[in-house]
């Protein structure tokens, strides 16, 4: 029998989620076996990452089991309440309910245990208000600490999310050269950190504002491409996105 270490795994299982592969993810965790209880942990907590982020991309409902079964092994894990609430937020974005999120992204930036984990529930935080509250000063505040926590700790894929939101409250305001900028720093932090789902999502945007900029045959060929991966990965948010840029 091959031993591997479970962080290895995990690793290895988070890009592959990166990647789009949320089943070989899935597959390659489930298939690990320990009887070491913090190793167990460290597979569990990866499993409901992978699953959070699948069902946020295929507006599916993977993570419940797998968020369930993680608690049983973290009990008070700041990073399995953090997991918690992206499936909740997820939840009310596709779907109905709040679950009053924006007093548990509050809390989990208190409680965090350093920079990097304090930057990710600013950002997540700046999403809730944004799109579940509607409160974008309070999600533009929110956006603005979690970017410089992402700069202070190196964190690209933070960066990456953060500019990508910043890029959207400045292309409303109309400031498309700002926005261009932010959503171009996005995009090529997240070709850097191989995140595809968020990378195509971050290129629509620059199709959007191909449009607006006054390309559109540049926006319709960019829609295009992305339309096609988004098919491959079964993104429907992006999809139908894409598909209202190419008409």
């Amino acid at each position: 029998m091959t031993h591997i270490a479970a962080t290895e795994i995990a690793t290895a299982a988070l890009h592959l989620m990166r990647a789009g592969q949320w089943s070989t993810a899935t597959n390659l965790l489930n298939a690990a076996t320990t009887d070491d209880a913090t190793e167990r942990a460290t597979l569990a907590l990866a499993l409901a990452e992978v699953t959070v982020d699948q069902d946020f991309g295929r507006q599916t409902d993977h993570a419940s089991a797998a968020l369930t079964a993680a608690g049983a092994l973290l009990d008070g894990s700041w990073d399995l309440a953090l997991l918690t609430l992206r499936k909740d937020y997820a939840t009310a974005l596709f779907q109905a309910g709040e679950s009053d999120l924006r007093t548990r992204a509050l809390a989990l930036i208190e409680e965090a245990p350093d920079d990097a984990h304090r930057g990710a529930a600013y950002f997540w935080a700046g999403t809730i208000a944004d799109n579940v509250y509607e409160q974008p000063t309070e999600a533009v505040d929110h956006y603005t600490a979690a970017l410089e926590l992402g700069e202070k700790t190196d964190d690209k894929l933070l960066i990456a999310q953060a500019l990508r939101h910043l890029g959207y409250h400045a292309h409303a305001a109309r400031d498309l050269a700002l926005a261009r900028t932010q959503w171009e720093r996005s995009a090529e932090l997240l070709q850097e950190v191989g995140h595809l789902r968020p990378t195509l999502a971050q290129q629509t945007m620059l199709a959007t504002l191909l449009r607006d900029e006054g390309d559109a045959e540049g926006s319709r060929a960019l829609a295009t491409e992305i339309n096609r991966w988004a098919r491959q990965l079964d993104v429907p948010f992006i999809i139908q996105e894409t598909a209202d840029l190419m008409a």
